[in-house]
């Protein structure tokens, strides 16, 4: 499957174009950014043509990957979705309810494979453990803590807007919570300093979980850890990790399976919306 990689940054030199380029059953194809420059310069590292134009880029795939800022991924992506082209998506999918709904709609009407880069849900340690917890019953609650110290030279506006915790380090919170006591049907929410964020989360199992969320903590508080308590005791979440690289490449291999099998993936472009229902519930509470 000839894939296009949308995209110059960070997560995309360290993660996306890698990952691509070493997946079985993929072939990446090119790479469009918004600056010709470094979209030379990266194409120029993974050995593969530079676009200047997307909708030329989009003639020569049959896959796209996203590395860029939700609001432009949600556009972008209905706009390959349209023509057929299978979609792997980054987290959030669109920074609005209205964006993210149109994308899923036109990814249904065109019966194409989507999958969302949540990166705990393809991490072969964090699915070892959501394993490990599903396998057993009565858990009562959980809980995630993501109080991360966000580089103040980073290039990534969206992220340091007022939730920008909320969408950024916010999906993952509720991607793990979900794999580890399941689907998620309300949730509450209380803001803090410095764009903090508390969530109260409630389970279709009839557990409920907490959330704690912040890119702007102190480096020496920040504190990252996710864990449930029940009948079982109390597990926490491995403090390892699999590369970057490597969690990307399951992600793209699933994605071929996905398109090739016909059978949507369990974490697909559906379940990127019921993420963006949630936190925009969540941020209609906090601007009350």
């Amino acid at each position: 499957m000839r894939f296009g990689l949308v995209g110059t940054g960070p997560w995309a030199r360290l993660a996306h174009g890698p990952g691509l380029r070493a997946a079985s059953g993929a072939e990446l194809a090119g790479v469009w950014g918004r600056d010709a420059a470094k979209t030379a310069e990266f194409a120029a590292e993974l050995e593969v043509p530079a676009y200047g134009d997307y909708a030329e880029l989009l003639e020569t795939v049959d896959a796209v990957a996203f590395a860029v800022p939700p609001k432009v991924q949600a556009s972008m992506a209905l706009e390959a979705a349209a023509i057929g082209k299978h979609l792997l998506l980054d987290k959030p999918v669109a920074d609005s309810l209205d964006d993210a709904r149109a994308l899923a709609d036109e990814a249904a009407d065109e019966g194409i494979a989507t999958l969302v880069f949540f990166t705990g849900r393809f991490d072969p340690i964090m699915r070892q453990f959501f394993a490990e917890v599903q396998a057993q019953e009565g858990w009562k609650g959980g809980w995630a803590r993501m109080l991360a110290a966000m580089d103040p030279n980073a290039e990534s506006p969206w992220r340091r807007e007022e939730r920008g915790a909320l969408w950024d380090v916010g999906p993952h919170a509720l991607s793990n919570l979900s794999a580890l006591l399941g689907p998620i049907v309300e949730l509450s929410a209380v803001g803090g300093a410095g764009g903090l964020v508390h969530l109260v989360v409630t389970h279709e199992s009839g557990a409920t979980s907490t959330a704690s969320l912040t890119l702007s903590a102190p480096p020496s508080g920040s504190s990252f850890e996710t864990g449930v308590w029940g009948e079982s005791g109390t597990a926490l979440m491995p403090d390892g990790y699999t590369a970057p690289v490597e969690v990307y490449q399951v992600a793209v291999e699933e994605l071929v399976q996905a398109a090739e099998s016909g059978e949507s993936h369990p974490i697909d472009v559906a379940f990127g919306v019921r993420v963006v229902e949630l936190l925009a519930s969540a941020e209609a509470q906090l601007a009350r």
